[in-house]
C-alpha cells in the first residue's frame, strides 16, 4: 500500500440540507462544507465504505455506528462523519431509509476527498466505477492520528473485508 497521508485534505462536500423555509414537495437546499469547518479545532471519526445501499454497508456498518455513536463521544470524540463515493441525494436518501439521525453523512460525489485520503479504488468488476476502500480515521484538528483499514486493498478487488472497520473493534482501540 502507498504511504498513507497524515493529514486530511482540503476538499470542499457539496450537500443537500433540510430547509423548511423553502416549502413544497422538496424543501432542500445546496450547502457547501470544507473539511476545515468538519475538522478545525476538533476529534472526530470518519468511516468510508463502498457505496450506499450496497449490503455490508447497510446491514452492519451504518446501522452499528449509529447505534454505537455515544460510545465514541465517551471516548473523547465528538462526531461521526459516514463519508462515500455517492452524491448528496443518494446519501439522504440512504440516511433517511436507515433511520439515520446521529452520524452525519458525507457525499464525496466526486471522490476528492476518498482520492486525497488515499483509499480511492476502482471497482468496475461490480459495475460501480470508482469507490472507497473501506476504512475509518481518527481526526484530530486536521491531522490523521489513527487509521483503520481493511486489508487487500486493491482495484477490482474480489473481496470486501469488513472487521478492521467494524465500529467495535474500533472502540476496542481507541
Amino acid at each position: 500500500m502507498s504511504k498513507l497521508p497524515t493529514r486530511a485534505p482540503d476538499v470542499t462536500f457539496h450537500t443537500r440540507i433540510r430547509d423548511e423555509s423553502i416549502g413544497g414537495d422538496n424543501p432542500y437546499r445546496w450547502e457547501e462544507v470544507t473539511t476545515d469547518q468538519m475538522f478545525r479545532g476538533r476529534e472526530v471519526l470518519v468511516f468510508s465504505l463502498p457505496g450506499a445501499f450496497t449490503p455490508t454497508c447497510s446491514t452492519y456498518q451504518l446501522p452499528d455506528f449509529e447505534r454505537l455513536h455515544s460510545a465514541f463521544f465517551t471516548k473523547g470524540l465528538e462526531d461521526v462523519y459516514c463519508v462515500s463515493v455517492n452524491d448528496s441525494f443518494v446519501m439522504n436518501k440512504w440516511a433517511k431509509d436507515q433511520g439515520i439521525k446521529k452520524v452525519r453523512m458525507v457525499p464525496d460525489g466526486s471522490g476528492d476527498f476518498t482520492k486525497g485520503m488515499g483509499m480511492l479504488v476502482e471497482k468496475h468488476n461490480l459495475g460501480f466505477g470508482l469507490r472507497s476502500w473501506r476504512y475509518a480515521a481518527i481526526i484530530k484538528d486536521g491531522e490523521i492520528t489513527k487509521w483503520f483499514i481493511e486489508p487487500g486493498k486493491e482495484n477490482n478487488c474480489d473481496d470486501d473485508p469488513y472487521g478492521e472497520t467494524d465500529p467495535v473493534h474500533i472502540l476496542e482501540n481507541i
